[in-house]
């Protein structure tokens, strides 16, 4: 595994091109919400520069994020008529809604043994936006407006892998006064697949008494 790639769904069969980090290819239109729909702007520079993540990696390092240049090309290469003043925008979202879910990942960790081997690690990232959880499914349901994305992600807890699913959810901060200032909203939890993430599910429901 490369120091250069970044937690997304990378085939473990087939070498991904390098510039095909930002997101899972089949959640691309996800990302294109974000998009303007001016196409007047001018051409802009796009940098090639890479942010480290705080994610760390099954080995040694950190997950690399995408340049504005390869997001870029990325949603070009779908179509998404991307502009290149976009990117300024785009890539920063991107970059925090993937750190937000790691934080909150990682409250759900805190206190289950990964201290003794370093910590949990994020092995893979899977996007999912054209399949409902079943908990989105039942807010849908409720009347609540759906998720504009969902990923899977497998984490290693000291040789234990526990799957967590995400709902992302936007919304605009009436708090500003603003109406195009978009905020965002995570549903992360484990998932429902092992006796272990049961149990998760059920301590929170029904935290233990100290």
């Amino acid at each position: 595994m490369s120091a250069d790639k970044c937690p997304v769904d990378h085939s473990p069969v087939k070498t991904p091109p390098a510039d095909a980090c930002p997101v899972d290819h089949s959640a691309r239109s996800t990302w294109s919400r974000f998009l303007t729909s001016d196409s007047t702007h001018p051409s802009l520079p796009l940098s090639q520069e890479r942010e480290t993540s705080s994610i760390p990696k099954p080995d040694d390092g950190k997950w690399v994020y995408p340049s504005e240049a390869q997001f870029f090309a990325a949603m070009a290469r779908k179509n998404h008529d991307p502009q290149p003043a976009d990117m300024k925008t785009i890539v920063p979202i991107h970059n925090a809604v993937n750190e937000r879910a790691w934080a909150e990942i990682l409250k759900w960790e805190a206190g289950r043994g990964s201290e003794a081997c370093g910590g949990v690690r994020l092995l893979n990232f899977k996007g999912k936006p054209s399949q409902k959880s079943p908990k989105a499914r039942l807010n849908m349901l409720l009347g609540y407006a759906p998720p504009f994305d969902r990923h899977d992600w497998v984490v290693d807890r000291c040789g234990t892998r526990m799957r967590y699913i995400i709902d992302f959810y936007t919304g605009h901060n009436a708090a500003s006064g603003k109406g195009d200032n978009i905020s965002f909203y995570l549903d992360v939890r484990p998932a429902l697949d092992s006796w272990e993430g049961i149990k998760m599910r059920l301590e929170r429901l029904w935290p233990r008494s100290t």
